[in-house]
């Protein structure tokens, strides 16, 4: 007997972040196990290993092993963040895909108020109410957010929040490159998705430090600007109103 599909999967890129791997376990089986009992499912927990060296790796097999609800993919070197949620959406098997960083810069029990707008929109994105971030980090983020909107005009306030649910369909269209989670909610309207926001919580780093800085935060967001405007100004769009029977369906002599 096979067992179930899970509801829902927790996708999560892991590079250096060994002090907050436990306390983000707890709270993330606490939070989607309370969710558990109204699905009728199992959740999953994908984290993966962005080539950490700071004993991460190690550790996310120990919890891997102890927790069974955590599955773990590690990169043979650091690949990026992009990398790590398109391997984690490959590898996930629920019908929603959330994703979430590791850094304990967001409470896990978020999810649930997100959840209820899943139901109406194929994306919805968290929008941190109060940003607990440095003054250099906010401000970068900032110019990113006025640069990205006067391109792209994606409506999303806050793009750079990692909590969000998708439903199975975005993650399997929408392509990925290098740098193009930033763009998550552009690149899935640009193929018709609905993407909506909702407001979320925001703490300061407990352990550990921020893997990107002004020079990849928003020097190479700005860069790829023109790469995603570039493919919504060539992204196919159709709709087909007839197509023939399928061949075996035809009678046979």
């Amino acid at each position: 007997m096979h067992a179930p599909s899970p509801w829902l999967s927790m996708v999560i890129p892991i590079k250096d972040e060994r002090d907050n791997l436990q306390p983000l376990t707890s709270q993330l089986t606490k939070a989607l196990g309370s969710l558990e009992q109204s699905h009728g499912a199992p959740f999953e927990i994908v984290y993966v290993d962005d080539g950490s060296t700071d004993g991460s790796s190690a550790l996310l097999d120990e919890i891997g092993r102890q927790t069974p609800e955590v599955r773990v993919l590690h990169f043979d070197r650091n690949h990026g963040q992009t990398a790590a949620f398109a391997a984690g959406f490959r590898h996930a098997r629920g019908g929603l895909i959330a994703t979430l960083d590791g850094d304990l810069q967001y409470d896990p029990a978020d999810v649930a108020l997100l959840l209820p707008l899943i139901t109406e929109y194929d994306l919805v994105c968290g929008c941190r109410r109060q940003r607990l971030d440095t003054f250099i980090r906010r401000l970068s983020s900032r110019m990113a957010y006025l640069a990205r909107n006067a391109v792209l005009r994606d409506g999303i306030h806050d793009s750079g929040c990692s909590l969000k649910i998708f439903r199975r369909a975005v993650v399997e269209r929408i392509p990925l490159f290098d740098n193009m989670h930033r763009f998550f909610p552009a690149l899935a309207r640009m193929h018709g998705f609905s993407v909506t926001e909702v407001p979320v919580q925001h703490f300061p780093r407990a352990h550990g430090r921020s893997k990107y800085g002004v020079g990849n935060r928003l020097f190479a967001g700005l860069y790829d600007l023109l790469a995603v405007r570039w493919m919504q100004k060539r992204c196919l769009r159709y709709t087909i109103i007839h197509e023939p029977a399928d061949s075996s369906d035809a009678p046979r002599k």
